[in-house]
């Protein structure tokens, strides 16, 4: 036998007791979350994220920082404002979009009793329960119980008319802390209605009745809304 024939056979017979190189690895996708510039600081984070501006659904997601590595505890399918997104800092009331941008949670609240293992502030809402959204008024974006003076009811929220919508519901910190006049008031995370919503974010009953019950409020819990791409994307805060 030639002795490149040989030295063919004694190839093939070593790799064959080596085995086959193996398959490179396909790259391990990168969370979401570790995607954003700027988390919050926490350890649990709520991503809302439509495809554009334009879009009236979308997802809702949620994370928990483990070790370093963001960890997805659950999604479902979330609607938005009839007319769309807009920057948070450009937005203006009345303009039923929803305000893209990172946020904290204040607090939560609904018409019925806080699911069991629910860990953030809950407030019940009564019959005197109001969200006020009159610019005029010292209460402007805020929770009111009962209706104060100086908020026309006809420029409030009166939050028990929603059972269906605020059945369980979560503060978004939008214009919330320093509130600015006309950008925008009664900003929530809350249950799916007939259709998009007039700026808030809304998922079905169940995703609210497990997020509340997810949601620790030690764990400095943020929601961050925005587009999958372009200037309002969710990356960019």
């Amino acid at each position: 036998m030639r002795p490149g024939v040989v030295a063919s056979l004694l190839s093939v017979s070593v790799l064959g007791l080596l085995g086959a190189a193996p398959a490179p690895r396909a790259p391990v996708p990168v969370p979401l979350p570790a995607r954003l510039a700027d988390t919050g600081g926490g350890t649990q984070l709520i991503i809302a994220q439509a495809p554009d501006t334009s879009s009236t659904t979308g997802t809702v997601s949620w994370w928990d920082l483990r070790g370093g590595t963001w960890t997805r505890a659950g999604s479902a399918p979330a609607r938005f404002g009839a007319k769309g997104l807009v920057e948070g800092n450009a937005r203006t009331q009345g303009t039923d979009t929803t305000p893209t941008g990172l946020y904290d949670l204040p607090f939560g609240f609904g018409v019925k009793a806080a699911p069991a293992g629910t860990g953030i502030s809950y407030r019940a809402v009564k019959e005197s329960s109001w969200w006020c959204q009159d610019n005029a008024s010292s209460s402007y974006n805020r929770w009111t119980d009962p209706l104060p003076g100086d908020c026309r009811a006809a420029e409030a929220e009166h939050l028990s008319a929603y059972a269906g919508q605020y059945a369980y519901a979560l503060v978004v910190g939008f214009n919330y802390h320093r509130p600015v006049r006309g950008r925008g008031a009664g900003i929530f995370l809350h249950v799916d209605g007939a259709g998009a919503t007039a700026g808030c974010v809304s998922v079905p009953e169940d995703a609210m009745r497990r997020i509340l019950r997810w949601v620790v409020p030690g764990a400095a819990p943020r929601i961050a809304i925005g587009t999958e791409g372009g200037a309002t994307g969710v990356t960019r805060y």
